[in-house]
């Protein structure tokens, strides 16, 4: 009888570790398009750091990123076992401030941008830093990032839960705990690379002392760090709205039922099916933006003065 027991156990752990496999597989699938932009958002977080504390700054995040998994996950469990009904509205607040930062960024580049702001802006950051000591400025920094990946996290763990909303409750534990431990760890680890990448460059070239091919790379590699880096400003402002644009599209019916016609009638075109949902996500997520920081704006101006 210990023996048959036994024997079922283990047969009950193994059906569980084969439904845990696949249905990771399944929910990494289904988070990757988060985790390119949870990884542009990212190391866009990080820029403006010295050099020397960028790998400090990225571990402080990563650590704040870990806590809220911590927080998330369990929350997140909860939640859908007692009030699923709370879940879409918390996205939708999410994706809605995503979008509500993505538009100040972008009023910011489109109305501020010329000379003269620019230096009074500078003028302005330089007072900031010089009452700032340094290590307030890095704890401000990773307080943003941090701020940011709770609501990046609460979509990759929603959408993980998704997949296996059929499954056990231990299968649901397993998979969500596993997906955001993974994605976490894959996130940071890579935009410490992404960050180091012209200190790597540096060192190819005092490695090589300035010949062969090494040293090619070295330029190669200081040359293209600070357009990645742009470029990844660029993409983490655009995955602002196309991410906070997709939790409000879909979560939102209003808005939902309104898109879905329109991709519907595209041609049978797989290029075309999958970009114009992401265009219309983008758009929404840029009108939503521009709509909250308008409110936002109003509501400061009708508040009465400190003064």
């Amino acid at each position: 009888m210990a023996g048959a027991s036994l024997l079922t156990l283990l047969d009950d752990i193994a059906t569980v570790l084969d439904d845990v496999a696949l249905m990771s597989k399944v929910a990494a699938k289904k988070t990757a398009g988060v985790l390119g932009d949870d990884l542009a958002l990212n190391a866009q977080q990080v820029t403006g750091v010295a050099a020397e504390r960028e790998l400090p700054v990225v571990w402080g995040v990563a650590k704040g990123s870990f806590r809220n998994k911590f927080i998330l996950v369990p929350a997140a469990l909860l939640i859908s076992a007692f009030i699923p009904w709370l879940i879409m509205p918390l996205l939708v607040l999410g994706g809605a401030f995503l979008c509500f930062e993505g538009a100040e960024k972008v009023l910011e580049k489109l109305f501020h941008h010329d000379d003269a702001h620019s230096e009074d802006k500078e003028q302005e950051h330089t007072k900031v830093l010089g009452k700032m000591s340094v290590e307030e400025y890095e704890k401000k920094k990773i307080k943003g990032a941090i701020r940011t990946d709770f609501i990046l996290s609460a979509e990759i763990i929603v959408i993980a839960l998704g997949t296996v909303q059929e499954s056990s409750t231990l299968t649901q534990i397993i998979v969500v705990s596993l997906i955001a431990m993974v994605m976490t760890a894959g996130v940071y680890g890579i935009v410490a690379g992404i960050v180091k990448l012209d200190d790597l460059g540096f060192y190819l070239e005092r490695r090589s002392q300035g010949k062969g091919i090494l040293s090619v790379l070295g330029k190669g590699l200081i040359t293209f760090a600070p357009k990645f880096m742009r470029v990844l400003t660029f993409v983490g402002t655009l995955a602002m709205f196309l991410v906070g644009g997709g939790i409000i599209v879909h979560n939102i019916p209003l808005i939902h039922h309104w898109v879905e016609p329109i991709v519907m009638q595209l041609p049978n075109l797989s290029f075309a099916t999958a970009l114009l949902p992401a265009i219309l996500n983008g758009v929404i997520g840029l009108i939503a933006g521009l709509i909250i920081v308008a409110i936002v704006t109003v509501i400061a101006k009708l508040k009465p003065s400190a003064h």
